[in-house]
C-alpha cells in the first residue's frame, strides 16, 4: 500500500471539474488494501473526533450537537474538496475559545457558560462570512499571506485561549453557581467571578473531577496509543452513574433529540443587529483556520517528503465552514490532534476524513439520549487537559526571549487576549509586529569606520576631527524603500555636513527594494552634496536598480563616469574602480579613507 501523492496540479482552479472533486480521482485506483487501512484510521480518529466535538461545544457555550454536527459535516465536505490526507478539519481549541470570546463580548453568554439565544442565531452569519473570505483568498491565491502572520503572535494567541479555556471550565469542574449580575466576557472576569463563588464549591463534582483527571493521566502514561478521551470519558460516566447515591449527583449534559432537523435557521435581524461584530469575527476565524489548518498540513506533509496545494486546502476548509453554517455546526479548522492521528493510524488516502465523518454522524444520531449519563465536571475536566496542553512552555521562552520585538509582540497579543477579546488579539498582534518590522528596517543606522593610528580598522569617534580633504565609503545596507527613505537621506546628509568631504562613495550592492520615495531622496541627497562641492559616486550597483535609477532620470543627471556597475565575476572591483576615480577627483591632495556601515550589519571590509 502506498500513500496518496498529491493527484492534480499545483495551480488550483476551483471552477475545474477534474479538481473541484479530487476525492473521484482517489476512487479511481482504490483498492481493498487502502480501504481497510483508510477505515482503521478513520475508526481511531472518529473516537478521538466524538469526545473532542462535545468538549468543544462546551468551550464555545453551544450545545453538544453542534460540536458533533461540525467534526462530521467539516471532515466530510473538507475530504470532497481536498486531495491531501494531512489535515482532517473539525471543530479545534483556537477556533472555538475564539467564537466564545466573540459570545463573551456581546454579552450572549449565560452564567452557566452557555450561548443564549441570540448566540445560536448570529453562528450560522459567522461560519458563512467566514467560509466565504475562505473560499475568496483560495481564489484569489492569496493564501500565502498567512506567512506575515508571525509564530510569536500565534504562540501568545494560543497561550491566551488556553488560558481562558482552563478558566471557563473551572467552574463546571468546582461545581461553582455564578453570580448572576456578573460580567463574563474576559479571562480576569471569569476569574473574578469563580473566586467569589469559591466557598460554594461542590464536593461530588470535585469527586467526579479528580477520578476523570487520574484516569486520564494514568492512561496517557500506560496506554497513550489508544483514543483516551473517549476511554476517560466512558469511565467518568460510569463512576458517577455507580457511585452517584454514595458520593452525591452531579450535573449532567442535556439530551438532544437527533431526529430533529439539522438545518440552520437564518435569522436576518441578527445580521442587521451584529453586522460589525460578524464580520470582525469572521475575518479572524477565517485567519485563525487558514493559520491552524495549513501550518498543520505543511508540518505533517513534511514529515512524509510531500507537500500540500495551500490554495487547494484553503478552499476545502472554506467549503467545510460552509456546510456547518447550513447545517448545525460549528467553525471548523484542521484539527491538529485528528490529523496527526489519522496520519499515525496508517491513513493512505483522503478517503480516510470522509469515512472518520461518516462514522461521526453515525454517532450523532446514536448518542442522543446517551449524553445525559455524561457528568459535566468530567467533560470539563477532559476540556481543561486539552486547554492545557496548548501551553508551550519552551516556545513561550522563545519568543518572549529571542528579541526585544518579539517580547514586545508576545506581551501585547497575550496581554490583549486576556484583558479585551481573543479575535482583537490577532489583529493586535499583527499590527504590532508589522509596525516593529517596519521600524527596524526603516532606521539603517551608520557608524563611521576608519583606520587609527595603529593602521588598524575601527570606529572612530564622532568628535574627532579630520584637516585634511577625506573620501568617504558608505555601505548602504538593507531595505531602502518609501518608510526609509527619509532617514537614510537624513544620515547621509549628516555625513555631508562634513566641510572636509570631497567625495562620498555610495556602495549599493546590499542595497534593496529602491522605490519613487527613496529615488527622490537620493536625488536631494545629490542636489545638496553638489552645492557643498561634494561628488557622489555610485558603486556596486546592480542591474535592477540602474534600470530604477534610469527609468527615474537620475543616472541622466549624473557623470556617467562616477557610476561603477556591480560585476559578479569580480565582486571587489567597482569599489576599486571607485576609490581610483575618487583618488582622481583629490588628485594633488592627500587623502584619507573612511568607511561607514550598518551598527548591526554585516562584516566591513
Amino acid at each position: 500500500m502506498t500513500p496518496q501523492k498529491n493527484i492534480v496540479k499545483e495551480g488550483f482552479h476551483p471552477f475545474a471539474f477534474e479538481q473541484f472533486f479530487p476525492l473521484l480521482l482517489v476512487f479511481k485506483n482504490y483498492s481493498f488494501d487502502l480501504l481497510n487501512a483508510d477505515c482503521r484510521a478513520a475508526l481511531n480518529v472518529a473516537l478521538l473526533a466524538i469526545p473532542q466535538g462535545m468538549a468543544y461545544a462546551l468551550v464555545s457555550g453551544l450545545p453538544i450537537q453542534y460540536g458533533l454536527l461540525g467534526s462530521a459535516v467539516a471532515a466530510i465536505l473538507g475530504c470532497l474538496f481536498s486531495n491531501s490526507r494531512f489535515i482532517t478539519l473539525g471543530p479545534t481549541n483556537a477556533t472555538s475559545v475564539l467564537l466564545f470570546g466573540v459570545f463573551a463580548s456581546l454579552g450572549m453568554i449565560n452564567q452557566d457558560g452557555m450561548g443564549t439565544i441570540e448566540a445560536i442565531k448570529i453562528l450560522p452569519w459567522i461560519l458563512l462570512f467566514s467560509a466565504c473570505f475562505l473560499i475568496l483568498a483560495s481564489m484569489l491565491r492569496v493564501s500565502f499571506m498567512i506567512q506575515f502572520v508571525s509564530r510569536t503572535v500565534i504562540t501568545a494567541y494560543v497561550t491566551a485561549a488556553a488560558c481562558l479555556i482552563i478558566a471557563n471550565q473551572t467552574k463546571h469542574v468546582l461545581g461553582l453557581e455564578l453570580d448572576s449580575r456578573d460580567t463574563i466576557a474576559t479571562f480576569w472576569q471569569i476569574i473574578y467571578a469563580s473566586t467569589k463563588a469559591l466557598a460554594g464549591f461542590s464536593t461530588p463534582a470535585l469527586i467526579v473531577s479528580g477520578f476523570t483527571a487520574l484516569s486520564y493521566i494514568i492512561l496517557q502514561y500506560k496506554l497513550k496509543s489508544l483514543p483516551n478521551v473517549a476511554i476517560t470519558l466512558i469511565l467518568g460516566s460510569v463512576f458517577h452513574f455507580l457511585l452517584q447515591d454514595t458520593i452525591g449527583s452531579v450535573n449532567t449534559l442535556a439530551t438532544f433529540d437527533s431526529s430533529l432537523g439539522i438545518l440552520s435557521s437564518i435569522n436576518f435581524e441578527s445580521l442587521s443587529h451584529s453586522s460589525g461584530t460578524i464580520l470582525w469575527a469572521s475575518i479572524a476565524i477565517s485567519l485563525l483556520c487558514l493559520l491552524e489548518g495549513l501550518s498543520i498540513g505543511k508540518s505533517l506533509a513534511a514529515r512524509a517528503g510531500e507537500r500540500i496545494q495551500t490554495n487547494r486546502e484553503t478552499f476545502a476548509i472554506g467549503m467545510g465552514n460552509m456546510g456547518c453554517s447550513l447545517l448545525s455546526g460549528m467553525p471548523a479548522s484542521g484539527s491538529l490532534t485528528r490529523s496527526s492521528l489519522n496520519i499515525q493510524s496508517g491513513a493512505k488516502t483522503s478517503a480516510s476524513n470522509l469515512y472518520a465523518g461518516i462514522f461521526v454522524v453515525i454517532g450523532y444520531f446514536s448518542l442522543g439520549s446517551l449524553v445525559s449519563y455524561i457528568p459535566i465536571p468530567a467533560l470539563a475536566t477532559l476540556v481543561i487537559f486539552i486547554g492545557a496542553s496548548l501551553i508551550k512552555g519552551r516556545q513561550i521562552q522563545a519568543v518572549s526571549r529571542a528579541t526585544r520585538s518579539d517580547a514586545i509582540t508576545f506581551t501585547v497579543t497575550l496581554v490583549v487576549g486576556l484583558i479585551i477579546s481573543l479575535q482583537m488579539a490577532i489583529f493586535a498582534g499583527v499590527i504590532t509586529s508589522i509596525l516593529l518590522f517596519l521600524r527596524k528596517v526603516a532606521v539603517p543606522e551608520m557608524v563611521e569606520y576608519g583606520y587609527n593610528e595603529e593602521g588598524e580598522l575601527a570606529a572612530l569617534s564622532g568628535k574627532a576631527r579630520r584637516p585634511e580633504p577625506e573620501v568617504s565609503i558608505v555601505h548602504v545596507e538593507g531595505e531602502i524603500f518609501f518608510a526609509a527613505a527619509d532617514l537614510f537621506y537624513e544620515q547621509i546628509r549628516r555625513v555631508g555636513e562634513d566641510p572636509n568631504l570631497r567625495v562620498l562613495v555610495l556602495k549599493l550592492l546590499n542595497a534593496h527594494h529602491l522605490d519613487a520615495t527613496s529615488v527622490m531622496a537620493l536625488e536631494e541627497l545629490l542636489d545638496y552634496l553638489k552645492e557643498k562641492n561634494c561628488h557622489v559616486l555610485l558603486c556596486g550597483v546592480r542591474r535592477d536598480i540602474l534600470r530604477i535609477l534610469k527609468n527615474a532620470g537620475v543616472l541622466s543627471r549624473m557623470n556617467r563616469k562616477n557610476i561603477f556597475p556591480h560585476i559578479v565575476s569580480n565582486p571587489t572591483l567597482s569599489t576599486a574602480k571607485a576609490i581610483k576615480r575618487a583618488k582622481y577627483l583629490t588628485s594633488g591632495e592627500e587623502t584619507k579613507v573612511t568607511i561607514y556601515a550598518e551598527q548591526m550589519g554585516k562584516e566591513t571590509k
